[in-house]
């Protein structure tokens, strides 16, 4: 079958859905993938057919695509911070604003030159690890997850981008999880994305993240909102080194409240930050 006249079907399938400009991005994403072949390419060869097998699997797609599964898991990777990344259903799609909360803790150390040692809580696809190795080449990264299916998705993505981080499988609300890997370690830098979606804007959602991403790395009960923030400030007093910084993506709708915490916790320069979307979406504070 001719591309363009696939691409046609992908048009009239998927745009009640999606919008024209999504669906001609899925179809785009897909031949690069699939048939390795880049966009240009149908502008010089309008004419360009796909062999049976490409087709059957664009249709494939399609149907996944009908079902609102994120592209990313039908794919099977996605980019973050230029750097390519494996996901399934056991980790969350890496989003635009976590690239935000990424780049203001590379350009707000990129001139140390001491050894750094980070800490990711709650690393998912390790996106945010393997950036902060890949890009602070004087730093020394950890990353703690409760899924044991997440860190093998992690530890896959540190190799493919040639970092070494030091994975660890325990639960950040359970003391004993942990203990004992910590013992006296100190960090200079600790981040986290934790779950900080509440039960009750479940129907701000759309079904290709309600119905297929993970709801632990998702959701928390909306009587205890901020209770991973909480734990992590906790640890935080007892890990963070002096002056060490500790970085939060958080709930846009809760922003004044997560502040409150490290202000109570008297961590120094606390500031809250607005991503591009001027949603307040990032947190700092400095022991």
């Amino acid at each position: 079958m001719k591309a363009l006249d696939l691409k046609r079907i992908f048009h009239k399938e998927l745009d009640g859905i999606y919008g024209a400009n999504e669906v001609a991005n899925f179809f785009y994403l897909c031949l690069e993938h699939f048939v390795k072949i880049p966009k240009f390419q149908l502008s010089i060869d309008p004419q360009f057919t796909l062999k049976s097998k490409e087709t059957d699997t664009f249709f494939e797609v399609l149907e996944e695509l009908k079902s609102q599964k994120p592209i990313q898991y039908i794919l099977g990777e996605t980019e973050f911070y230029g750097l390519k990344f494996k996901v399934n259903q056991n980790v969350l799609i890496p989003r635009p604003e976590t690239e935000e909360l990424v780049d203001w803790i590379i350009k707000s150390n990129k001139s140390r030159f001491e050894p750094l040692k980070i800490l990711d809580i709650g690393t998912g696809s390790g996106c945010i690890a393997v950036s902060l190795a890949k890009h602070l080449s004087n730093a020394q990264v950890y990353a703690l997850d409760i899924s044991s299916e997440a860190l093998q998705v992690a530890q896959g993505n540190a190799m493919v981008n040639g970092t070494e981080i030091n994975f660890i499988n325990a639960d950040i609300l359970d003391v004993k999880s942990y203990q004992s890997v910590f013992n006296e370690t100190s960090f200079d830098i600790i981040v986290s994305n934790p779950p900080y979606v509440r039960q009750s804007e479940q129907l701000e959602m759309k079904p290709n993240v309600l119905d297929h991403e993970p709801h632990l790395a998702l959701f928390v009960e909306d009587n205890n909102a901020l209770v991973f923030y909480k734990a992590i400030i906790d640890f935080a007093t007892r890990h963070l080194s002096s002056n060490g910084e500790i970085y939060f993506e958080i709930n846009q709708y809760l922003g004044e409240e997560t502040k409150q915490l490290l202000i109570d916790a008297h961590f120094k320069n606390v500031n809250l930050l607005m991503d591009l979307n001027a949603y307040n979406r990032m947190l700092k504070g400095i022991k």
